[in-house]
């Protein structure tokens, strides 16, 4: 048997699915999931990205050309519709998703629901990451 608490919060994610815009974001990810093209885009970029990284971590110079083939992979990935529907589907999720572990988190820290002040005061909680 669910507890209150489980079956509240599994309220709360059908509401969550069934949000217009959540309707809207999913269909932009399972349209770009079903596009090999603007997948292997994404993918390229990244492993260009994260090549990147790795040597920016380990003290390397980053060579001007391995930058420049960066950025033009990166303009060619956001210029593709699916592939940057894609990613502003991911922003949004991200966006739900921090406001909703906000509020939830100063549930937490205050004991009880928080108000509209108390959600603008500051941080969203210890190792939050937000830099508010």
């Amino acid at each position: 048997m669910p507890t209150k608490i489980e079956e509240k919060t599994k309220e709360l994610c059908q509401t969550i699915v069934a949000q217009p815009e959540m309707v809207a974001i999913r269909k932009r990810i399972d349209t770009f999931m079903s596009d090999a093209s603007a997948r292997g885009q994404y993918e390229t970029l990244m492993g260009k990205g994260q090549a990147l990284h790795e040597k920016q971590h380990h003290g390397q110079p980053l060579d001007g050309v391995e930058i420049a083939d960066f950025e033009k992979s990166r303009e060619a990935l956001l210029k593709n519709p699916v592939a940057s529907g894609f990613l502003e589907a991911q922003e949004q999720l991200h966006e739900i998703q921090h406001s909703i572990q906000k509020l939830v988190t100063k549930t937490f820290e205050l004991g009880r629901v928080p108000t509209e002040q108390d959600l603008e005061e500051g941080s969203c909680g210890h190792g939050c990451g937000c830099h508010h």
